[in-house]
């Protein structure tokens, strides 16, 4: 493995909207070559050979360090992430996990950011290699809780707890549970970025991420709810 990962330059973004777009999908290319090489996926394999190769077969632990080491260039350490664009995955529900990076794999997760930066990293990833990813992040230490407006929270807490009842929006607790900690394929939202979350409903709301049962809850949300809720489950 490189000792450091290529960081996109500051400068591209002088060149406009187009510019920064090349920038992102290149560095998005670095970043896929370097799973490819972490995972052990020979260049000599045709492309069909490769999807194959994907889905089955062993890991070492090397591997999986290596594409940990990968993961963390964007997760930050541990899964801890800085930016929201990049969700925390420390502590994140183990079946969760799963199911994203092969969603993300098969293409069936869509969402703009999904499609940027997850399709190709995902795409050499074998199931063992998944799995091996999501036992990692899910033993990690969470992140810190983001402070923010109490009031906001506030407002936040109401709608996780108790929901909307006059717009059939459903309390948030009730499958995310009382904590945010979630279950099993239900994520976790404690302790994470309020900008990620807010984003993710907003996308749940437009289909722009398919999940049935999101986007009934978070199609009547208003903005400022969308924002509150995001701010709560980040201060747990």
């Amino acid at each position: 493995m490189t000792k450091s990962l290529p960081m996109a330059h500051k400068s591209a973004h002088r060149f406009g909207p187009a510019g920064f777009v090349r920038e992102k999908l290149g560095v998005a290319a670095i970043f896929t070559a370097l799973v490819v090489l972490a995972t052990g996926i020979g260049n000599e394999q045709s492309a069909g050979q490769s999807s194959a190769a994907a889905q089955g077969g062993p890991v070492t632990q090397q591997q999986i360090d290596g594409t940990v080491h990968v993961c963390t260039s964007c997760h930050g350490f541990g899964g801890r992430s800085i930016s929201p664009t990049f969700p925390n995955l420390a502590g994140q529900q183990h079946d969760y996990i799963v199911a994203q990076l092969q969603a993300f794999r098969d293409h069936t997760r869509a969402d703009p950011h999904a499609h940027t930066y997850m399709w190709g990293m995902a795409a050499h990833l074998s199931d063992a290699m998944i799995e091996g990813l999501a036992k990692y992040f899910s033993s990690q230490p969470p992140a810190a809780a983001t402070p923010g407006d109490p009031a906001l929270i506030a407002a936040g807490k109401k709608i996780f707890t108790d929901g909307i009842s006059d717009r059939g929006v459903p309390a948030c607790m009730s499958c995310h549970g009382d904590k945010a900690q979630g279950a099993g394929t239900i994520p976790r939202l404690a302790d994470q970025h309020p900008g990620y979350i807010e984003e993710q409903l907003t996308n749940f709301a437009s289909m722009a991420r398919a999940n049935e049962i999101m986007h009934m809850t978070s199609k009547d949300l208003k903005p400022e709810e969308i924002r509150a809720l995001a701010a709560y489950v980040g201060s747990l």
